[in-house]
């Protein structure tokens, strides 16, 4: 009778567990269309026949909106997030009239970001995982990406091993770990922009480049509303590019992701700041599946 009992409990227990571990694991569901939606970062009604699924962004515990569609050869996500306010100008040169130099200002601009796994494992895609992984970033920028079409196709590397300029995080256990942010391969939507005689108080200090390679993969547009950020991404189902997750509708797999409103740097925690950029976090683990 004890033994019974013992094994009903555990069985209960191990039950609530696994409910546990699969708790925020929602789908979302790529629904094929034979006509594309415009990307303008506004809601064709082609989106639609896409249900949505609802997200908290794991730094500001605002509710983001995803949806997904598909064609033959072409993955569309749409997101949508509450934002009060629309931030456009990224690191800008700001006059000093003192000094009668530029200096780098304090705004950043809105952003967004797509983390897919690329490995053949399931891992935490967090930025202070315990796992070694290689990840797909789409990161869409408001000023830097947007004006030309696009989102920045990035690949993120967490590992043990030291690296240029790769940010040093600890693990959730403790560990120290590193988190390599690479652009993929060719030339990126922006460079930097020297200035040195007076052009007027606040200045940009990028402009704008065509990407090419597969550094220009990932299409995006946002558009703000007033109230909140739309936000549209085009990408070929497979890119041929050996930095870049490969979708395959017929597969009838499940793809893991997440997404972050801010940068996935692995910045600590700053409140004093007003901006969040660089502070973003993962969000609960999703799957994208084909429909």
């Amino acid at each position: 009778m004890k033994k019974a009992l013992l094994f009903f409990i555990l069985s209960i227990l191990l039950i609530l567990l696994c409910s546990a571990l699969s708790y925020g694991a929602q789908t979302l569901v790529a629904v094929k269309v034979s006509t594309p939606p415009v990307l303008d970062g506004k809601v064709d009604s082609v989106w639609k026949k896409a249900s949505p699924i609802y997200v908290k962004d794991g730094r500001t515990d605002k509710t983001i909106e995803l949806r997904a569609l598909y064609t033959d050869s072409e993955l569309f996500i749409l997101a949508r997030y509450p934002d009060s306010r629309k931030d456009v100008m990224h690191k800008p040169w700001v006059w000093d009239k003192e000094l009668k130099a530029y200096k780098i200002g304090p705004q950043r601009e809105d952003t967004f970001a797509i983390k897919w796994n690329m490995e053949k494992r399931e891992v935490d895609l967090s930025n202070f995982s315990d796992d070694d992984y290689r990840a797909d970033v789409w990161y869409w920028k408001a000023f830097r990406t947007d004006p030309v079409g696009h989102a920045d196709d990035k690949l993120h590397i967490l590992s043990s091993e030291k690296g240029k300029k790769a940010q040093k995080v600890k693990s959730k256990t403790g560990k120290t770990r590193y988190l390599h942010r690479l652009g993929d391969e060719g030339r990126g939507c922006y460079k930097r922009r020297v200035v040195t005689t007076y052009e007027g108080d606040i200045v940009p200090s990028y402009e704008h480049t065509q990407p090419t390679g597969s550094r220009a993969d990932v299409k995006a547009k946002g558009n703000w509303d007033g109230k909140s950020w739309t936000v549209e991404f085009e990408r070929k189902l497979n890119t041929g590019h050996d930095d870049d997750i490969a979708f395959d509708p017929s597969a009838k797999k499940r793809y893991l992701f997440g997404v972050s409103i801010y940068g996935l740097y692995g910045e600590p925690i700053d409140n004093s700041k007003e901006y969040l950029y660089g502070q973003g976090r993962i969000s609960e683990k999703l799957y994208l599946i084909f429909k």
